[in-house]
């Protein structure tokens, strides 16, 4: 069974609530970030060094690794960009995205469905992170901005995340499995 893929942009919640959901399922859960920065180091300085492109066409590798883990991950969190790289990135992205975007496991994880508040709340929960570079408030609300339409026309579920962990986890769990009960 394919893992249920959680997208949307940095500060969303996808790690966080991607753990809970594991849990919750008794799966085990990947962080594409995370398995990046363990294959190629910081993503700072990958960017820096080898520019963004590179770093697009290897995260689509770094995916397929976590696809094909020996043992499966149950819940995948990707990365903030994974969805809006441009075709062609990397020669398996355009299959990828579009069985991505196939797949009822697929999630899109918004704190708002509205354009400001959820411009907002990204850019206050990007600034409280423990990011390993200064990102300003300018430009975490350029990239919000930029990338909200591009989350938001995913023809995926979208999941509301400026509320309880436990409450977006239990919508997800109902969303995957409607006859299960959440409460």
């Amino acid at each position: 069974m394919t893992p249920v893929r959680l997208i949307g942009p940095g500060g969303a919640g996808k790690t966080t609530a991607g753990a809970a959901l594991a849990n919750r399922l008794q799966a085990r859960f990947g962080d594409l970030d995370a398995e990046f920065i363990a294959r190629n180091g910081d993503i700072a300085d990958f960017i820096g060094k080898r520019g963004y492109d590179a770093y697009a066409a290897e995260n689509v590798q770094a995916y397929l690794a976590l696809c094909d883990a020996p043992a499966p991950y149950g819940v995948l969190a990707l990365s903030s960009g994974f969805m809006t790289y441009r075709d062609g990135i990397h020669p398996a992205y355009t299959a990828i995205r579009r069985q991505i975007v196939s797949d009822a496991r697929a999630f899109v994880l918004l704190p708002s469905l509205d354009l400001e508040a959820c411009v907002s709340e990204i850019v206050r929960r990007q600034l409280q992170r423990p990011l390993p570079f200064v990102r300003t408030p300018e430009r975490e609300e350029r990239v919000i901005r930029t990338r909200f339409a591009l989350y938001a026309d995913l023809p995926v579920r979208k999941v509301v995340t400026h509320r309880p962990v436990q409450t977006v986890v239990d919508e997800i769990a109902a969303l995957l499995d409607p006859q299960a009960s959440v409460f």
